[in-house]
């Protein structure tokens, strides 16, 4: 089992930034890759960004250039960095981590207002 804490949403206006990170915890060790993943209302969940063990990532390509994920290993935690927010950012943004089995967290709602 591998348990996924999200932090870092919250209300920003167009144009700021925020950073979401993700604890992960539990049995980690054979987790493959870790990611961010979003969800607009009324649309269905889409991948931002994953980062694998190895240190590689790859992005959304609408998303390249403004948003970054990161890793510190020695926490756990994977962040993604948001710059140039636009109000379409908006949505539910979830923790995803790729082991045997998908594992999500809560998610993390990031409102950006025009």
């Amino acid at each position: 089992q591998v348990q996924l804490v999200e932090s870092g949403g919250g209300l920003v206006q167009a144009g700021g930034s925020l950073k979401l990170s993700c604890a992960a915890s539990g049995n980690i060790f054979d987790i493959n890759s870790m990611a961010w993943y979003r969800q607009a209302p009324g649309k269905s969940r889409e991948l931002v960004a994953r980062i694998f063990t190895g240190g590689s990532t790859n992005y959304a390509d609408s998303l390249k250039g403004r948003f970054t994920i990161s890793r510190d290993v020695a926490k756990n935690t994977v962040y993604l960095q948001m710059n140039s927010l636009k109000p379409e950012d908006t949505g539910v943004y979830y923790c995803n981590a790729v082991h045997i089995l998908n594992y999500w967290g809560q998610g993390t709602q990031v409102t950006v207002s025009s």
